[in-house]
Formats: C-alpha cells, structure tokens, sequence
C-alpha cells in the first residue's frame, strides 16, 4: 500500500454513535505504552498525526484516519494504563468493547505488544476476546530497534509460546517485529493492510 492522502476524519467519545463507514476499517490497539501513536506515525510517513508522548495514555477517543479514500484505520484507546482512575478505565473497556462488536467494516485487528517482554495477562485477555469475537488478529511486536538481532527470533518465540498456551488464538497467528525507529515491519503491516482491502 502507497499512502497517498491521509487525514482523521471521525473522533468517537463515551458517548458517541459509531459511524456508518463505507470503506473496510483495520483497528489498532494495545497497552498505552506499546508505542500505537509512534507506529501509526510511522506507517503514514506523518511526524505528529497521533499524538505522541512521554506520558502513555493519550489516545482516549476512537480515531478514524481516512487513509486514500479506501480504508480506515481506527485508532482504539490504550488500555492497562496505571495512571487513570478504575472508572476511566472501565470507559476505555466499554469503548473498545463496543467498537469490537458493533463496527460492521472492521476487517482485522492488529494487536501491539512490547516485543521485550513477554504479552501482559491484558494482553493475553485482549488476544482470547479477539478470538472469541472471530476477528482477525495480526500481533505487532514494537520497540524492535531496543533489541540485538539475536534476541529477536528468541523474544518472538516466547510471545508465540504464551500466546499459545494462554489463548485460544490460531495456531498460525501472525506476530510481526516492528520498530518505529528504523521502520522495519512497516511495509509487511502495510502489505496486511493491502489485503484487507482486496478480501
């Protein structure tokens, strides 16, 4: 996929309806702190069209980015953020809960985690849902430049070996090493999000 227009069209609060959207919609979510903001960035070659920051927590809307006219990608809030209060959380839960099972063009969920540690007991949560719902999920694995290249098989290994044994996930699940930094797994995402389009 050649990004050649990209603009946020649609931002959803507690309270707002879902939109009606036309074009196939992937989503993106994660921990607040699994580098979703840097990554979108990223992939549209955009310096600030997520915010990003030092403080992990800032997407608390659903975002809808406009990408070619074509597709969607829809930026989920963070969850597993310490800082917020039980009931905020609970609001993010409900929003991510009613997106997951009420868009009627989502085609895939790409799933962040940090590629340095194993997927937290959230994430493995988040992974089961998924799969509950029968939603396609690609594992993003971030912050892939923080590690030798000789651990990177390993780590990705350990990631497989608990998502298996702790979800009910495919067994061909696809988990991709990604780093915002130097762009590797940038044109295999894009490539994934090419074929949703084309399913």
């Amino acid at each position: 996929m050649k990004i050649k227009s990209v603009e946020l069209e649609t931002v959803c609060g507690i309270t707002s309806d879902l939109p009606a959207n036309a074009h196939p919609e992937v989503a993106f979510a994660g921990r607040s702190n699994a580098g979703k903001s840097s990554l979108i960035n990223c992939l549209m070659e955009r310096k600030s069209l997520a915010r990003t920051s030092s403080s992990p927590g800032k997407t608390q809307t659903i975002n809808y980015y406009n990408i070619n006219d074509e597709l969607y990608l829809v930026d989920l809030p963070g969850y597993g953020y310490a800082k917020i209060s039980r009931e905020v959380a609970q609001q993010w839960g409900r929003m991510i809960e009613k997106y997951l099972t009420g868009s009627e063009q989502l085609r895939a969920v790409f799933l962040l985690v940090d590629i340095r540690h194993e997927p937290t007991k959230q994430d493995l949560q988040m992974i089961d849902y998924l799969a509950y719902l029968e939603i396609e999920t690609v594992i993003i694995a971030t912050k892939a430049d923080k590690l030798k290249r000789s651990q990177l098989q390993k780590n990705l290994s350990v990631i497989k070996k608990s998502i298996s044994a702790n979800t009910n996930a495919p067994s061909d699940i696809i988990i991709l090493p990604f780093s915002s930094v130097t762009k590797q797994g940038r044109e295999d995402v894009l490539d994934l999000m090419d074929q949703v389009i084309e399913s």
